[in-house]
């Protein structure tokens, strides 16, 4: 693998930001808690997403072999009634590539995906996930938050990852205390009209049977708290 072309921190910020998606694997390789890819997606992209009918966006929660992704992302696209057009197409692919990243970097064969679609204050307390790590990418609407606690409930200083930024963080699971102060948790916009879509992988532990697990367009997955 080439190098990772990963940019210094600065203002105190406590994740990794880096300019490439291989980048997102020095989680591995430094203590940083969190990993950011910094990127602006094309902008008709930008604006698809932000006019778009937020009724025809995909939600879904399905287990799949990294292999499926685009297929499944697709039909959750399709069943979503999501228009075909090059933004769609670009979309798929662009999920397809992280969630390739995000496995390799992962060792896992499996994934979880999930689209949430979120309206309100979902996730709005600062809390560090159950897993090994976590993908996060938010395609519309204001990203996720993070910060570091100083003895608080919350951060003295809130980060807000840019939309179409995805970011990887350290889960309880994950050996060592790299992550023991960070915490991160969805921007509360109860009452601001604004509708977000994240694309959420969690790797799949491999002893376990998840054949058969999928779930397209079901109504609990807006607004999922966890």
């Amino acid at each position: 693998m080439t190098s990772l072309a990963i940019d210094s921190l600065s203002n105190g910020d406590p994740a990794r930001h880096v300019s490439r998606v291989d980048g997102l694997y020095s989680l591995k390789n430094n203590t940083a808690p969190a990993v950011i890819w910094d990127r602006i997606i094309p902008k008709a992209v930008e604006t698809w997403f932000d006019e778009i009918d937020p009724d025809t966006l995909p939600w879904a929660r399905v287990n799949l072999m990294v292999r499926d992704v685009a297929s499944v992302v697709r039909q959750a696209c399709d069943e979503s009634g999501l228009p075909d057009s090059s933004e769609r197409d670009w979309f798929i692919e662009d999920v397809a590539t992280i969630a390739d990243c995000f496995a390799r970097m992962m060792a896992a064969h499996r994934l979880q995906i999930r689209f949430d679609i979120v309206t309100g204050n979902s996730c709005k307390n600062f809390h560090t996930d159950m897993v090994k790590a976590r993908l996060i990418c938010t395609y519309r609407g204001p990203g996720t938050q993070y910060g570091t606690l100083t003895g608080g409930q919350e951060p003295d200083r809130i980060y807000e990852v840019l939309t179409g930024c995805p970011i990887v963080l350290r889960g309880t699971r994950w050996p060592g205390t790299a992550s023991a102060n960070f915490r991160h948790r969805s921007p509360p916009i109860e009452g601001l009209g604004m509708t977000r879509l994240n694309l959420v992988l969690d790797a799949l532990d491999h002893e376990k049977n998840h054949e058969g697990d999928l779930n397209i367009h079901p109504e609990w997955v807006r607004d999922d708290p966890s």
